[in-house]
C-alpha cells in the first residue's frame, strides 16, 4: 500500500509541475506576440495561427513529457 501510495503522490506531483510549466511557457507565448490571438483566431478565422499554436502546444507537451519521463 506504500509503494502506490507513493506512486500516486509523485503522479500527481509531476501532473502540476508539468501543467504549471505548459501554463506558464503559454502566458509567455500570449505576452510576446503583438497582437491578440484569442481575437485572430476566433473574430478573424486565422486557421493557420490556430494550427501554429496548437503545433507550439504539442511541442510543450512533448518536452514536459519527456522532461518528466526522464
Amino acid at each position: 500500500m506504500q509503494a502506490a501510495l507513493h506512486t500516486f503522490l509523485v503522479t500527481v506531483a509531476y501532473t502540476v509541475f508539468g501543467l504549471v510549466t505548459f501554463g506558464i511557457a503559454f502566458w509567455i507565448i500570449v505576452q510576446v506576440t503583438p497582437f491578440s490571438i484569442r481575437k485572430e483566431i476566433e473574430e478573424d478565422q486565422n486557421t493557420s495561427l490556430a494550427i501554429l499554436i496548437g503545433a507550439v502546444m504539442l511541442g510543450l507537451a512533448i518536452i514536459i513529457a519527456s522532461t518528466i519521463h526522464g
